[in-house]
């Protein structure tokens, strides 16, 4: 079992920064969850909302800003400046960073409420420049999206996230539509989604998990990853069970 920091190590640091995706690893992930959005000038940037409002402290939608702009908000503000100034990151940015660690980047795209044209191609062309296709792992509630990033990454796993009650044909959805893995909120999986996955060889990467017992029943589900807030927590739980 996989544990991701869920936008790096969020719980403690300020999310989707170069801060908490460095903290992450410190601690022991074995992977990055992250968002990526297209800037007004076209650059991806990394910010989970379509606004800056919460995570800023700076105010509009992230289509409206230039890089320039964007730059100058401070990201750190969500954690009260506890942590000084903190950049909203580039991703290339990140990709410069994590082309050499032994990790796995779960991008996903934030393409459901704005769709951004060219956004699957941009991220590609980031990828290709830093020959990092074997530790991408894309996924989107827009589904096309993963669709489009499975044509031009094909090498590179895909999931479908999910936030409602459709995990009851989930195997079959995925393995029809060549999706390697399911994304749901946990609180949404059972004994029977987890068969029905298994038994069409759709992986399961489960978010966001922060309470110890939810991960112990995703433990004994085996599912392939989880996503959370705490990746110290959990990766220190995963390393004890398998002493």
């Amino acid at each position: 079992m996989k544990v991701y920091g869920h936008r790096g190590y969020s719980g403690k640091y300020p999310e989707n920064t170069m801060l908490a995706f460095k903290k992450a690893v410190e601690v022991g992930a074995d992977g990055i969850e992250l968002d990526v959005q297209l800037s007004k000038d076209g650059e991806i940037v990394i910010i989970h909302d379509e606004t800056v409002d919460r995570t800023t402290d700076g105010k509009g939608w992230v289509k409206d800003l230039t890089l320039k702009e964007l730059k100058k908000l401070d990201a750190g503000k969500i954690k009260d400046g506890k942590w000084g100034f903190q950049e909203i990151p580039t991703f290339d940015e990140y990709c410069q960073w994590c082309k050499d660690l032994d990790i796995i980047t779960n991008v996903e795209l934030k393409t459901s409420i704005v769709y951004y044209p060219e956004i699957e191609e941009k991220v590609t062309e980031m990828v290709k420049k830093y020959k990092l296709e074997k530790k991408m792992l894309f996924s989107s509630f827009n589904h096309l999206s993963i669709v489009r990033m499975k044509q031009f990454l094909p090498e590179c796993p895909v999931g479908a996230l999910i936030e409602n009650d459709a995990l009851t044909y989930a195997g079959y959805y995925g393995k029809k539509y060549g999706f390697e893995y399911y994304h749901p909120d946990w609180e949404l999986l059972s004994d029977e989604a987890v068969k029905e996955c298994k038994d069409n060889g759709v992986g399961i990467n489960v978010w966001t998990v922060n309470d110890l017992g939810a991960f112990e029943k995703l433990y004994e589900w085996d599912v392939d990853g989880v996503i959370g807030n705490y990746p110290e927590v959990l990766a220190a739980y995963v390393h004890s069970k398998q002493k």
